[in-house]
């Protein structure tokens, strides 16, 4: 199973394109898999049968194997893995037969995305922007990029200054699979970055770094130290709520679509590959123009018409 496990991640990893954090996230789960099947005697692919995977979701779901619990998300993400994986045995010969054909797994309901208010938003963007000192620009600059443009924390982090065409308001990213999107800069987002480059960024250089976002090493701004970032300023604007890249990017998309712009547009600038991942956005604006309804229409509380 072990053997069969990391060609399986090979394979995704070369010949799909997948990125390294969902390969990584794919080794934890199939490790998890294998692991769960090694304690029913399970040592071998073929051997594997539909009712042990759906067990295997429902301990995962639960903590039953001894592991942590995982999230509704978190168990989606294990199945496509395990799934994929039989599927490739069989394509490659380690395997007779899938068992994952013969077995639905649960639905998994889509929650909407926490997005945050536009007040919120700018209140993070003037905490984070407190003191005026490099780390002060470099914080409220990926802060605008990272709200301004809908781009992932990997994107962001990853940019470099041949990325960036601030005369033309446009940025290069690489998203998931190597692929590339430009995206436009908003005039605030071009406005702090100017001002990181030019009072911020010279502070931190240690090198040739092309990165655009810097630590005070020198080094490329890590996804982990960008979701500090954003998570102290949540914490100084005063927001309870948790407050990540993941969220601003969220928020980007609600904003956009709540103001009136085509889902497939949005489809494009948040690099989804599919219109309908992007369509959850349009139940967020379902929910928002029902609750301006509710508390605006002069008919909107009352009975039904013909009640008395």
């Amino acid at each position: 199973m072990a053997a069969a496990i990391a060609s399986y991640c090979q394979h995704a990893t070369v010949e799909r394109g997948l990125s390294r954090h969902t390969i990584s996230a794919y080794q934890r789960d199939l490790h998890r898999y294998a692991l769960f099947m090694s304690g029913r005697g399970v040592g071998d692919p073929d051997s594997v049968q539909p009712s042990d995977m759906a067990d295997f979701a429902v301990a995962i779901a639960t903590g039953s194997d001894g592991g942590q619990a995982l999230s509704q998300s978190s168990v989606a993400r294990a199945v496509v893995a395990v799934r994929g994986f039989h599927r490739f045995c069989v394509a490659e010969g380690l395997a007779s037969h899938d068992p994952g054909t013969d077995w639905q797994p649960p639905a998994v309901p889509r929650r909407l995305p926490k997005a945050l208010a536009y007040e919120q938003v700018a209140a993070l963007i003037e905490s984070a922007g407190v003191g005026g000192d490099p780390a002060a620009l470099r914080d409220v600059a990926l802060i605008e990029v990272l709200y301004g443009t809908g781009a992932r924390v990997d994107e962001a982090v990853g940019i470099d200054r041949d990325d960036l065409d601030l005369d033309n308001r446009v940025l290069l990213v690489r998203g998931k699979g190597g692929k590339q999107r430009l995206l436009p800069l908003g005039g605030a987002a071009v406005t702090s970055i100017e001002a990181y480059l030019v009072r911020g960024r010279e502070t931190f250089a240690r090198g040739n770094s092309p990165a655009i976002f810097l630590n005070s090493r020198g080094s490329r701004l890590s996804r982990q130290s960008a979701w500090a970032v954003v998570a102290h300023a949540a914490r100084r604007a005063g927001i309870s709520t948790p407050v990540s890249p993941h969220t601003l990017r969220h928020s980007f998309a609600t904003h956009l679509v709540e103001r009136g712009a085509d889902v497939r547009i949005v489809q494009e600038l948040l690099g989804h590959a599919s219109v309908t991942t992007t369509q959850i956005y349009t139940r967020v604006t379902v929910d928002t123009l029902r609750e301006v309804y509710s508390t605006s229409h002069p008919r909107a509380l009352h009975g039904s018409p013909g009640a008395s």
